[in-house]
């Protein structure tokens, strides 16, 4: 991998994460993404920086259920130092009875809770985003899960949105209940379920947080997409580290350049083609082993990361076509070896925003959901049924 030097930049005074008994020296934490964090993205990301890693959000009831899904996606390396899990859901007794079972299976040393997912059918259902909308649902989820994760002195986090658009947003509120039920720490992704990914993200908004919670950590989220844009968050809002989703898709070696950053070094990843085909093929191999042998499987997820690890180098499009529809690790090696492995780092034409970022859009939500900030006897009983069998999006 190549390694070159930017202008250097001075240390960034960030002292190490503290979440109850766990610290992260580097302050960094890897956003839990459907279908993208599984082991194998998360030992890509290991193996360049320090952070923690956390896995795909997994739904209450399949965890519970202990469908072989959800139990595959809270499984880790036996040298991942801290087994972090993200679970989604929106009711207590199935959110705290997850809780448990992380808890009393030692499956998990640092669990979060998902409220900042915007896609459709989480919210329609009053998930993700849309739920610190109800405080009296938001307080008794947060509340349950904290009680249940200090029995085995698991560190429980939130990770939330601005609110569900620019008229109702709920993140100064939601932060304070869940400082006020004992949540180690809080994480905001400046956008409003509204924005979905679209245009930016609002830091001003992360730094009202900080403010607002001078007594736990804050973390930042949105619109991280190099070590320097996490170094310029970290001055202009305050935060106590940050949470890098979409900027690493395709870019495992970001967690080298943030590493490398907040210690004030001006080292930075720029592989060359052929050190992206490198880690391109590494990362199927690993994907082989997450899915148990299944070949098939695990080359039918990575086509998805294709585009990500290609972004600004001229790879043609016929090529580029046929790494989207790769069936067999014997075929994804023939095809990288059509590359010139001698084409250098592209520079910004391979950085900057990646994946789907979506339309500003009216978001999903339960009948009259945003009638009151408390819910009605109609949807106390949707809720009850209202949990997903399915990992979220």
């Amino acid at each position: 991998m190549t390694v070159a030097a930017t202008p250097p930049a001075p240390k960034l005074e960030l002292p190490p994460l503290k979440l109850g008994p766990i610290t992260v020296d580097t302050p960094v934490i890897l956003a839990p993404m459907a279908g993208i964090t599984n082991s194998a993205f998360r030992r890509l990301c290991r193996e360049y920086g320090g952070g923690m890693y956390v896995a795909e959000m997994v739904t209450s009831r399949a965890l519970v259920e202990r469908t072989p899904e959800s139990l595959r996606i809270i499984s880790h390396d036996d040298d991942e130092k801290v087994r972090s899990v993200q679970l989604y859901g929106v009711d207590p007794v199935t959110v705290g009875a997850a809780v448990r079972m992380l808890v009393e299976e030692d499956r998990a040393d640092h669990i979060d809770l998902n409220f900042g997912c915007p896609v459709p059918k989480v919210t329609r259902r009053g998930g993700g985003s849309a739920l610190p909308w109800k405080i009296d649902l938001f307080t008794s989820i947060v509340q349950t899960a904290v009680k249940e994760a200090a029995k085995g002195n698991i560190p429980l986090t939130i990770k939330m949105r601005k609110g569900i658009d620019d008229d109702h947003l709920t993140y100064l509120d939601a932060g304070r209940i869940a400082r006020d039920s004992g949540v180690a720490a809080v994480a905001l992704h400046g956008r409003t379920a509204a924005q979905f990914y679209s245009g930016q993200a609002d830091w001003s908004a992360i730094a009202r947080l900080r403010e607002a919670l001078p007594d736990i950590p804050v973390l930042g989220n949105g619109d991280i997409w190099s070590a320097e844009d996490a170094v310029r968050m970290v001055r202009e809002t305050g935060v106590d580290g940050v949470v890098v989703g979409r900027g690493c898709q395709g870019r495992p070696w970001l967690f080298g350049d943030l590493q490398a950053a907040f210690e004030g070094s001006d080292e930075r990843h720029r592989p060359n083609l052929r050190q992206v085909a490198d880690g391109v093929y590494r990362h199927a191999q690993l994907m082989i082993e997450t899915f148990g042998g299944d070949e098939y499987k695990a080359l039918r997820e990575i086509r998805k990361h294709m585009a990500w690890y290609f972004k600004g180098y001229p790879v043609g499009g016929d090529l580029r076509a046929k790494l989207a529809t790769v069936p067999t690790l014997e075929v994804l090696r023939s095809l990288l070896d059509e590359l010139d492995p001698e084409v250098p780092y592209p520079g910004v034409d391979s950085e900057g925003p990646r994946g789907r970022a979506g339309s500003p859009k009216k978001p999903a939500l339960p009948k009259d959901w945003l009638d009151s900030r408390a819910l009605n006897d109609a949807q106390s009983k949707d809720i009850a049924a209202a949990e997903l069998d399915v990992s979220g999006g």
